[in-house]
């Protein structure tokens, strides 16, 4: 059974950084394509970073230059380094992942929830200003 497990959210002041890790398990990261979504309050799940299974990475345009995905050597663990933190930034962050039999996507599409079947239970990170 595939499990994700967030960690690394917390409160932090606008201008400073986390680093959210997603450790993977009954899974094999190699050949997966992960994600990192947010979600703030009231509002959709939106996508935020995607490292494909040819190593593309994507980013949505509210992160882009601020957020860095990435994943360790055993490729069961993602990260995402998030700099220059934002008020509008605070969400709970999801760590996603796309089954690995299903056909290559994309990066800029795998920035969509409906190309992941397997969900962690969210980190929540709080910006104050």
């Amino acid at each position: 059974q595939v499990q994700l497990v967030e960690s690394g959210g917390g409160s932090v002041q606008a201008g400073g950084s986390l680093r959210l890790s997603c450790v993977a398990s009954g899974y094999t990261g190699s050949g997966s394509t992960m994600g990192w979504f947010r979600q703030a309050p009231g509002k959709w799940r939106d996508g935020g970073a995607t490292l494909t299974s040819y190593s593309a990475t994507a980013y949505a345009y509210y992160v882009k230059d601020r957020f860095a995905i990435s994943c360790d050597g055993s490729e069961n663990i993602l990260y995402l380094e998030m700099n220059n933190l934002k008020p509008e930034d605070s969400a709970v962050y999801y760590c996603a992942a796309r089954d690995r039999a299903l056909p290559r996507i994309p990066a800029i599409q795998a920035l969509g929830h409906r190309a992941y079947d397997y969900w962690g239970q969210g980190t929540q990170v709080t910006v104050s200003s």
